[in-house]
């Protein structure tokens, strides 16, 4: 009898760094599909759900691993150091989710530096009591033991910041049907992308496949938070003083908060030839606003309060804009 030579499984990781665990999760939202997942790859890293030491990655071989999907922003030193030690043991990395891809949510803290937000954290928060103002320290001795904390940066930085990404995924977290397309490329052999490229997303922006109705007039008196106003569940979220990112934004998601009734906030990141998302709609919204008096216009972005932190949601860290300067 002819014996078979079982095909060698692959090596997976997975990584968060400064994220809210959500991309983690969005792994197991695969459901009966984890099986292929764990038919075809050993998991050999993933923090969150099985005990493996930093010391155990280290004395891995260079590229021991082929798959890392590495998800969340690099906030720290421990984030920068696991990004340089998956880079060096991974045949692949992937900046998996909005954090790892464009700075997320956790990029908003750019508008900020260390000393404004430690002392919100650590001295004015409302139900923070500390009058000795102490502040974590990257390194303190305490009985004769060296304690280390990470050092926290700066700047909030994407993953390509610190090593070169081979793909990125975008989402918030990303959607399993992608994750799905792009793990059984890899596990079959199929020709990837070029290397750099944004997997799991489509070239046609959000409003290309929205289903809403649209029509020709885009002119807006006034803009609204959702809660404002009576979605009439058909019509374009722009045209009723709503505002979503589907202009500036990749489609990919399947549009899933729109078909929830949700305006687009964002994260599926910039769509093809768009280098910054936050100008493209501000871009977007001046088209819309059929005023040439400064009294009117200032009068429709009553309804804005916080022009950055809508347009960059998720990816000041990756804008022009990158921080604010203070």
């Amino acid at each position: 009898m002819n014996k078979t030579t079982a095909k060698p499984k692959l090596k997976l990781a997975v990584y968060w760094g400064a994220a809210c665990g959500g991309c983690c999760v969005s792994v197991l939202d695969i459901h009966e599909k984890l099986f292929d997942v764990v038919e075809a790859a050993d998991l050999v890293f993933w923090p969150i759900a099985m005990d493996v030491k930093y010391k155990d990655v280290e004395a891995m071989a260079d590229e021991y691993i082929d798959i890392t999907l590495f998800n969340g922003a690099i906030r720290n030193s421990e984030n920068a150091h696991l990004a340089a030690v998956l880079r060096q043991k991974s045949k692949l990395l992937i900046a998996y989710g909005s954090c790892s891809h464009l700075g997320g949510i956790p990029g908003l803290a750019n508008f900020y530096n260390k000393k404004m937000i430690f002392d919100r954290i650590y001295q004015n928060c409302e139900s923070t009591i500390n009058p000795e103002q102490i502040r974590p320290v990257p390194e303190q001795e305490i009985d004769g033991m060296r304690l280390k904390l990470p050092a926290f940066y700066q700047d909030v930085l994407r993953l390509n910041d610190v090593v070169p990404v081979d793909y990125f995924i975008p989402g918030c977290p990303p959607q399993s049907e992608r994750l799905i397309e792009i793990l059984e490329a890899v596990f079959s052999g199929a020709e990837l992308p070029e290397r750099g490229s944004v997997i799991g997303a489509r070239d046609k922006t959000q409003c290309e496949e929205c289903e809403r109705i649209k029509s020709d007039n885009k002119s807006i008196k006034k803009i609204f938070r959702s809660y404002e106003i009576q979605d009439d569940l058909k019509t374009c979220f722009l045209e009723q003083g709503v505002i979503c990112m589907g202009p500036a934004t990749r489609s990919g998601c399947g549009t899933r908060c729109i078909k929830g009734n949700a305006p687009c906030r964002g994260c599926y990141g910039p769509s093809p030839g768009v280098i910054d998302p936050g100008a493209k709609m501000m871009s977007a919204i001046a088209t819309m606003i059929e005023s040439d008096n400064p009294e009117e216009i200032s009068k429709v972005l009553e309804g804005l309060p916080d022009l950055a932190g809508t347009f960059y949601r998720f990816s000041m860290p990756s804008s022009i804009l990158r921080r604010t300067i203070l």
